[in-house]
């Protein structure tokens, strides 16, 4: 059974493998190591440990993702999104304790994955991922205030807190750190690519709504794609610096700059001046975290929190490659994948690993066919490590900081707010509660709230879908009703039958329900026939229910309804039900 459940892409890709997929796996394995080097550093030093342990943890959590995942294009490691929890758990339990924690919502993951649970992420709102993943991208920003202004404080987790020591400490702000990042962001932003084609900007209008404009934001794209096509068919060097993922061309460049003019006084922090030492040439050293059941008792909040993400990110970015590759992810088995792989990362110091939507699209655009091109992007990374770590000592922390931001820009769907109008009032209001709560409280409050407007929404607006008609009746006595049902009868909407037990409204001794558009029927719906059954053989009379469908008949009969309520008065339809009246009467 389990063997059966345990099927990586990884081992369905080598069916017809030959070089030509090779050659395409390593190029794009290649391009995508190179990209996820100085994000995977920046972070993890957002998230509050040490640039090495972000990068031992693309490397790690990267190649096992790629071998035991259910997508053939997943790029797995750090990503922006575990930044905030990430950092929150260290402040409050230690870094053991994130280790810890770590492992422990690898094995949740696993075991959501063996039972099949991978499906049940789909049923999470598109309000509720929009609200959280824009709360987040706000946090990574808030986070990098710091480094951005050049402050040399501790930062608390607490949102107002947080926001009070910055304002007490901007006379501190380092000058020469502001104009690093800002220049750092402005390269990142402008640097070349190809956003869009010549006729995307007549594409882009005709996305939009009928009398609707392109907005700024639109037209600013619209404009940079054309300067940059320009550039690129009059030079050659504006054509080479395309083929340099801008987080690279920015490290080189800012880290030129410092080293430059650093002997003349520029005073900004760099990887070697806040981690003495730099980042280590070499392998992971294995250690083994302390495990102790009563500590884990304690984590289970911060455990589910990240096995949640975790799940969430992974399977929304396997959903967004499926799409761009016109294929299919196994979600369980994509469960099982990072399970195995937070499990493992932590023994040698890794952070929280899930599948990255950015560097699995760069995968795409580069060329990869299957999970080898992301176990080559894992051996990249480690020759660099082995080769250039040295190098990294020299990197200026606003570098860094001003590629967290523009990933932060990049990761928040903003055209959501804009866009408000569209959504109805209950959306609106589990948007904005999940993205307010995300910012100024936590990310997993946010989404059992989120979750929780969502499920009471629900119920109200399926409530809303039943119906209680009032039938004419000809030539019945007067102590008889008929009542036609629609929709469906539990626990939410059970307050359409009490009117019927009001003796001032209803003054019937006989009432037939036709049920035969009832869809559904829960405990509570059966309850609330068999009340009124009840009061109405005090008056003398009964309940006949005409029509039922056969799924809801069988619910009646599993549950015992039909004996209780006596199967003579279940009838087909309203005729027989006058006749079993008449009958009793």
């Amino acid at each position: 059974m389990f063997t059966h459940l345990f099927r990586p892409a990884f081992l369905k890709s080598l069916d017809g493998y030959n070089r030509a997929t090779f050659q395409a796996d390593l190029s794009a394995g290649i391009t995508v190591g190179i990209v996820a080097l100085p994000l995977a550093m920046a972070f993890a030093i957002a998230s509050g440990v040490t640039p090495q342990a972000g990068i031992f943890t693309a490397i790690i959590a990267g190649f096992l993702i790629s071998m035991f995942g259910g997508s053939r294009v997943q790029i797995g490691g750090p990503t922006g999104a575990y930044i905030v929890i990430v950092y929150g758990i260290i402040s409050e339990y230690g870094l053991a304790n994130l280790l810890l924690c770590t492992m422990a919502a690898g094995a949740l993951l696993f075991f959501m994955g063996v039972m099949r649970l991978g499906g049940l992420i789909r049923f999470i709102p598109v309000c509720i991922v929009i609200g959280f993943t824009n709360g987040i991208a706000v946090l990574i920003m808030l986070s990098q205030i710091k480094d951005f202004l050049g402050l040399s404080v501790t930062l608390p987790d607490e949102f107002f807190t947080k926001l009070r020591i910055i304002a007490q400490n901007l006379d501190q702000t380092n000058w020469q750190a502001i104009v690093l990042s800002t220049v750092c962001v402005l390269v990142i932003w402008f640097w070349p690519k190809r956003i869009l084609t010549s006729g995307d900007a007549l594409k882009a209008q005709e996305s939009k709504q009928p009398g609707e404009k392109l907005d700024s934001l639109d037209m600013f794209k619209i404009t940079r794609s054309v300067f940059d096509k320009t550039m690129t068919h009059t030079t050659r060097g504006w054509r080479f610096l395309m083929r340099i993922p801008a987080p690279i061309g920015v490290l080189v460049l800012a880290s030129l700059i410092v080293a430059w003019l650093t002997p003349h006084g520029l005073s900004v922090e760099t990887i070697g001046s806040r981690f003495s030492g730099g980042i280590p040439q070499g392998f992971p050293e294995f250690q083994w975290p302390e495990i102790s059941l009563e500590t884990l008792r304690k984590l289970a909040a911060p455990t589910v929190t990240i096995a949640l993400l975790g799940a969430i990110e992974s399977l929304l970015s396997a959903r967004v490659a499926d799409a761009q590759i016109d294929d299919r992810h196994d979600p369980n088995q994509e469960l099982m994948g990072q399970g195995i792989a937070n499990m493992v990362v932590p023994f040698f110091g890794g952070i929280p690993a899930t599948g990255a939507i950015a560097r699995t699209a760069t995968n795409i655009r580069a060329g990869g066919k299957t999970p080898i091109a992301g176990m080559i992007h894992a051996l990249t990374l480690l020759v660099i490590v082995l080769v250039a770590a040295p190098l990294a000592s020299h990197i200026p922390l606003p570098a860094l900081c001003a590629i967290l931001i523009v990933v932060a820009l990049n990761m928040g769907d903003w055209h959501a707010f804009r866009e408000m109008r569209r959504f109805s009032l209950q959306d609106r209001v589990i948007l904005l509660t999940t993205f307010f709560v995300t910012v100024v409280f936590d990310l997993t409050l946010a989404i059992e709230i989120g979750l929780t407007l969502s499920v009471i929404f629900y119920i109200f607006r399926v409530s809303n879908l039943t119906r209680i008609e009032r039938q004419p009746l000809d030539n019945a006595p007067p102590n008889v009703s008929a009542y036609k049902l629609r929709g469906s009868l539990f626990f939410g909407a059970v307050g359409k039958i009490e009117p019927l037990m009001d003796p001032r409204t209803n003054t019937a001794t006989f009432i037939v329900l036709d049920i035969q558009k009832i869809l559904d029927i829960d405990a509570t719906g059966m309850d609330s026939l068999l009340s009124l059954n009840k009061m109405l053989k005090k008056r003398g009379g009964c309940l006949v229910l005409c029509a039922p469908e056969e799924a809801v008949l069988n619910d009646m009969e599993r549950t015992g309804f039909t004996e209780e309520l006596g199967r003579e008065n279940l009838v087909p339809d309203l005729e027989a039900a006058l006749k079993r009246i008449s009958e009793q009467a």
